[in-house]
């Protein structure tokens, strides 16, 4: 595990935390361009913000600290629970009934895989 993380966070996106954790979990630990692509055809209405966030966090890495965006894997995607719009529809009999619109937190931390042939030798 590296030490050097790269992070994106897009926050207050409306939209369920369940259902955009149902789309996280079919990336969590791939390659970042692997995701991107996987994103990309995935049917969820969900997968469009977490595609954008892994998007910025690739140009994040290749921007601000100039590596490589072939070489990032998702070390961490993490969807957080933001505030609940309340909302109101007005039912029969002077009845309330209250619409709670949540919104998510979309936390993603890049990181080089790094080729550990290149560095540990077995041939001690």
């Amino acid at each position: 595990m590296a030490d050097f993380q790269v992070k994106a966070v897009s926050k207050y996106i409306m939209g369920s935390p369940v259902k955009m954790r149902r789309v996280v979990n079919v990336v969590r630990g791939m390659r970042a361009q692997d995701a991107l692509e996987v994103l990309s055809l995935l049917p969820q209405t969900a997968a469009e913000p977490v595609y954008k966030t892994v998007k910025s966090a690739l140009a994040n890495a290749e921007e601000n600290y100039a590596l490589e965006p072939e070489d990032m894997i998702i070390a961490e995607i993490r969807i957080d629970e933001g505030p609940r719009l309340r909302r109101a529809r007005y039912g029969a009999r002077g009845r309330f009934k209250p619409i709670k619109k949540r919104t998510s937190h979309i936390t993603v931390l890049l990181e080089e895989d790094i080729d550990e042939d290149l560095y540990f030798d077995d041939a001690s």
